[in-house]
């Protein structure tokens, strides 16, 4: 949990690195939190028809949508490449593959164009810390 809530801190941070670690805790937690307010809209009749989203699995959506933006870049800038890659997600069926086998990609080593390696942990260190 703490890497959700790395990620939701720098809410709208494109510079920097991000590790695998906060990437994917980020998605993980993202789509926990889009299935429980799915819960909660079907339990209170907040879904109009099957097919669409209710009214609070949208405003987790938009809540979170420049934060997966901005750790998205941040993960990119980790592998040593622009943020605008994510671009290349509107590309059928390749750029997503292609987005995905960057996101798994380990980090580049040491300092980058982007930031120093997030693979230090000081941040989470100093995040588990004081959560403990």
């Amino acid at each position: 949990m703490s890497w959700f809530i790395l990620a939701v801190k720098k809410y709208a941070t494109f510079s920097g690195r991000s590790s695998r670690s906060e990437y994917w805790y980020f998605w993980l937690f993202f789509f926990l939190f889009l299935f429980a307010a799915g819960v909660v809209d079907g339990i209170l009749g907040g879904m109009r028809t099957a097919s669409s989203m209710g009214v609070a699995a949208a405003v987790v959506a938009l809540a979170l949508l420049v934060p997966a933006f901005a750790v998205a870049a941040r993960r990119l800038h980790d592998i040593g490449k622009s943020g605008w890659w994510q671009l290349i997600s509107f590309i059928p069926i390749a750029g997503p593959i292609l987005l995905l086998v960057w996101f798994v990609k380990d980090s580049e080593p040491g300092a980058n164009a982007y930031g120093p390696n997030p693979k230090g942990g000081s941040e989470i260190q100093r995040i588990t810390r004081a959560a403990g």
